[in-house]
């Protein structure tokens, strides 16, 4: 049973360290590819990596798609296109920093959807991992300083992420309507298909409206980067993680985002660890592991 839930818990721990990278790719293809082409290319580029091993799947567990298909409609919706096109359009318009700091209110938003529309509870320890959990992604993002928040300019880009946040909150809860064992592979590539279908004309909209992409090496870099690492790879584990322990515990996760930011930084630009990546660690850390105490079991559902 440990070796289980360890499983999961490095299942999870992944999508975090490919998401931390997705703001920083997506920001800085700003100049060679527009943002609803990102969006595009991004579910293309996983659906063609994706084809080879989920076609059979997919094929297979067609009708299962149909009876489920208001609900896979909903979380292509808002996990793959709406998700997004509104990630990388906001983007355009803010920072970085900025997007992180949003991205830090997905855990708490999914608590917040879950209780309101599911009527669901966490057990008291687990809303003490996600408080102490909070309180580390803070103590980092802003840098031990209460006073830095007041020195961050929001802009329209940032209510544009914001939504984007709200829109994978609604997604993550509306995953677990899937029945468990229902083959989560196959679950991403229909999903992929319907965000390719509602992309593309949108796309075509970006381009005749004046839209230019720019065919290098860093737009292939980005597509590659957006397409397989955050979106095959980390979506599929994500997608895992939130069939056994639920889209609360899973959410909690998202808070590693930092962590991995901030030991990027140091390996790859030079930049300092300081004390309070140290306490922002720790606390979101410990949160993490007190959020996965207690609380309601996810329970199973089998296909007939």
């Amino acid at each position: 049973m440990k070796n289980r839930y360890l499983l999961i818990w490095l299942a999870l721990a992944i999508p975090p360290l490919l998401w931390a990278g997705n703001f920083v790719v997506g920001r800085a293809a700003n100049a060679n590819v527009p943002p609803l082409m990102l969006a595009l290319s991004r579910h293309v580029v996983a659906l063609l990596f994706l084809l080879p091993f989920g076609w059979s799947i997919m094929c297979r567990d067609l009708s299962i798609y149909w009876e489920y298909r208001w609900k896979v409609l909903k979380v292509s919706l808002s996990g793959m296109v709406a998700f997004n096109a509104l990630v990388y359009i906001g983007l355009h318009s803010t920072t970085a920093s900025n997007a992180q700091l949003l991205n830090s209110t997905i855990p708490v938003l999914i608590v917040l959807i879950g209780t309101i529309v599911l009527r669901q509870r966490l057990a008291s320890i687990q809303t003490l991992g996600l408080l102490l959990s909070c309180f580390g992604v803070l103590t980092i993002i802003l840098r031990g300083d209460i006073s830095f928040l007041f020195s961050l300019k929001f802009s329209s880009g940032d209510l544009i992420i914001f939504a984007a946040m709200v829109s994978f909150s609604l997604f993550s809860v509306w995953l677990r309507d899937f029945p468990v064992n229902l083959n989560r592979l196959g679950l991403l590539g229909i999903q992929f298909v319907i965000a390719v279908l509602i992309l593309s004309p949108l796309a075509g909209g970006e381009y005749l409206s004046g839209a230019t992409l720019e065919w290098n090496t860093s737009s292939y870099a980005a597509m590659l980067y957006v397409g397989i690492a955050a979106g095959l790879i980390a979506n599929l584990l994500y997608m895992y993680g939130i069939a056994r322990v639920g889209p609360a515990r899973a959410g909690l996760f998202i808070h590693l985002v930092p962590i991995y930011g901030a030991f990027m930084s140091h390996i790859f630009l030079g930049e300092n660890l300081y004390w309070y990546h140290d306490l922002g660690m720790a606390g979101i850390v410990v949160g993490l592991i007190l959020s996965q105490r207690g609380g309601q079991k996810h329970v199973s559902e089998t296909i007939a």
